[in-house]
């Protein structure tokens, strides 16, 4: 697994503070898809921070990994723009922060998924060229 920014030989990142871990590609290609698969993740209903890294993690069959310190202020980013909000609640006995998307954030993942479609679309083009 390899974290945003590395681009190399395929080996684990040692220093998991830098973003996004993955597999099978270069760091660079995740930049700025972030804060959309969180929205993602949301869509399905209100969860807490890790589960939200969790759903990620199995939605993805374990490529993308995403550390907590990666996902809790992007969180905080979403809600301080108004694309979640929050509440305090218990689960399992445990008290957590639960994390919903607002409806200003469901416009918001559906203008990113009309985006992504465009752009793997595209890209798919550009890459079979000559094949």
């Amino acid at each position: 697994m390899l974290a945003v920014g590395e681009s190399g030989g395929g080996r684990r990142c040692e220093n998991r503070r830098v973003g996004l871990v993955f597999r099978g590609m270069r760091g660079e290609a995740l930049k700025g898809h972030l804060d959309g698969m969180l929205l993602a993740a949301l869509a399905a209903g209100p969860a807490h921070g890790y589960l939200v890294i969790e759903s990620l993690r199995e939605a993805s069959g374990g490529d993308f990994d995403l550390p907590e310190g990666t996902v809790y202020p992007a969180l905080h980013r979403l809600e301080q723009a108004g694309l979640i909000r929050s509440r305090w609640a218990r689960v399992s006995g445990r008290r957590r922060r639960i994390y919903a998307l607002t409806a200003k954030g469901r416009r918001e993942l559906d203008e990113r998924r009309g985006e992504w479609r465009r752009f793997a679309g595209a890209m798919e083009a550009v890459l079979e060229v000559g094949r």
